[in-house]
């Protein structure tokens, strides 16, 4: 298994405060493995991320909400999640790994549910979890049920890679990374012209986050802020932002949290804008007060 690079243990504030309410939409808490063991087959492990860490992390920044997503190092058993959503309490919500609907029953996706999981992710092949047609129909009927969203990782070519399955959905559709577009190729990207095309659709929402890793041209990035840009003038209402920490698979030094929220604060035109995507946004999506 590689060695990937823990998160960056200093975080700063970014250099203008966020506004109130802000969300990180997408974190994930890892470890301690004595508490939590990985499971067998798992195609990553990380160094450990608790869930104390990430609400430090969260207070450093001025973050007051956010969504633990359930990283594939655990599969279906969600243990790291909900006991990170009891520790953090109702500001925050939960994604689950979409192998909980092949691993367990129906009493423990209303566990979840009860804990404030309202969605479930469906992670990109190269992770080690997948599902034949039959089994994917299954799972979509039953966050059908629930009254969960979809959630759905890009392929690290782009989400032109993976979107076959998901892009006649009814259900809320929320896509990870922008979509993972190659931002030399600008709109002639296949996916970011995918997305830019389902998000004319009024249930197909977008993740602003992996800026460090979409990015060809390194810090600070700039290189992103045209995806960025498109993405908010096609569904400013349906745009929210996730610090993804801390920073799975990570091959090169994860980057510090306070510097990509320097970088949506270049990204974005005004406060409005930041109003939407850190607050009012997530809020309808997520189900905040």
């Amino acid at each position: 298994m590689p060695t990937y690079l823990p998160f960056d243990p200093n975080p700063r504030p970014p250099a203008k405060p966020l506004p109130p309410l802000s969300c990180d939409s997408q974190f994930h808490v890892l470890g301690p493995v004595d508490r939590y063991p990985v499971r067998p087959g798992a195609v990553y492990e990380m160094p450990t991320a608790t869930i104390d860490t990430a609400l430090t992390l969260h207070r450093t920044l001025g973050i007051t909400r956010g969504v633990i997503v359930q990283p594939t190092t655990y599969g279906g058993d969600h243990a790291v999640t909900l006991d990170g959503l009891k520790r953090a309490g109702p500001n925050y919500r939960g994604c689950a790994n979409a192998a909980v609907f092949a691993d367990r029953g129906d009493a423990y996706l209303d566990q979840l549910d009860r804990a404030g999981v309202k969605g479930a992710r469906f992670t990109r092949q190269g992770l080690g979890i997948a599902f034949d047609k039959a089994e994917f129909e299954r799972s979509l009927a039953r966050i059908r049920e629930l009254g969960w969203y979809v959630k759905l990782q890009p392929e690290v070519e782009g989400v032109i890679g993976n979107i076959t399955d998901f892009e006649r959905l009814d259900l809320p559709l929320l896509i990870d990374h922008m979509g993972r577009p190659d931002p030399t190729r600008g709109p002639a990207d296949p996916s970011l012209a995918k997305v830019l095309d389902l998000v004319k659709r009024g249930n197909v929402w977008v993740m602003l986050s992996l800026t460090e890793k979409i990015s060809k041209a390194g810090s600070p990035w700039d290189d992103v802020i045209p995806v960025v840009r498109a993405l908010i003038e096609a569904a400013p209402d349906r745009i929210v932002w996730g610090s993804d920490w801390p920073h799975p698979v990570s091959t090169k030094q994860p980057p510090n949290e306070g510097a990509l929220l320097d970088f949506l604060f270049r990204a974005t035109a005004d406060d409005a804008e930041r109003q939407a995507i850190l607050v009012d946004n997530p809020a309808r999506f997520f189900g905040f007060a």
